[in-house]
């Protein structure tokens, strides 16, 4: 169960839309959660990555080291 507080013009817009539609507004508010879900995952998983590289806890790697250790090279 999720309870979330919208602001009063976002929740108007969201009525609106449930009504012309004949859906919930429960509906419309796990479609957008799940349209964006992905997207905010990945970007918490980038802020810890570019965290850990700026604390000296990660390093980066250049092309020709990926080939390298990969056999990937001429």
């Amino acid at each position: 169960m999720l309870a979330i507080r919208l602001p009063a013009d976002i929740e108007k817009r969201l009525e609106r839309l449930a009504k012309r539609s004949g859906r919930t507004k429960t509906y419309y508010a796990r479609e957008a959660i799940l349209a964006h879900l992905d997207d905010l995952e990945d970007l918490q998983i980038a802020e810890e990555r570019l965290r850990a590289l700026k604390e000296g806890r990660s390093r980066t790697y250049t092309q020709e080291e990926i080939e390298r250790e990969l056999g990937l090279g001429d």
